[in-house]
């Protein structure tokens, strides 16, 4: 594994520096770890945060209107982790859309769109980065 990936639901999880530590876990450089976040309903106040998409940034049609999303959908991850909760239209939607090689998400997510479904809540993190690293060794993707 070279690069990974995380969708993350910032109603969940906002402390995405805990998801950049995970470069020293698998050994990446920090740059290989991206994370993109979603919030239902985007902020009033002005943020530098540019990886970050909400409910308007899709159409009717269900098409991404968000550039930087477009972008981080094309890259070509190792390993993409879709960090939320059971099934999430617009999270799944963006899961279905990435390029990514290998998917793996929660215990309740949608099973057509990963590849690998740990068994674990979205609050457990340090579980789930255990399983995370023991799967990804068998399946020889380190």
């Amino acid at each position: 594994m070279k690069t990974l990936g995380f969708l993350v639901d910032e109603m969940l999880f906002q402390d995405f520096e805990k998801l950049h530590d995970f470069s020293k876990i698998f050994g990446l450089q920090p740059k290989d770890v991206k994370v993109f976040s979603f919030m239902e309903v985007k902020k009033k106040l002005p943020t530098l945060q540019q990886n970050q998409i909400n409910n308007k940034d899709f159409n009717w049609k269900g098409e991404i209107q968000n550039q930087n999303a477009k972008e981080f959908l094309e890259r070509d991850f190792d390993v993409l982790v879709g960090l939320y909760d059971g099934k999430h239209r617009f999270l799944d939607l963006l899961v279905s859309e990435s390029k990514a090689k290998f998917k793996v998400g929660f215990k309740d997510a949608d099973p057509r769109l990963y590849d690998l479904l740990i068994a674990v809540s979205t609050n457990d993190l340090p579980t789930f980065t255990a399983e995370l690293k023991k799967y990804i060794t068998l399946l020889n993707k380190v």
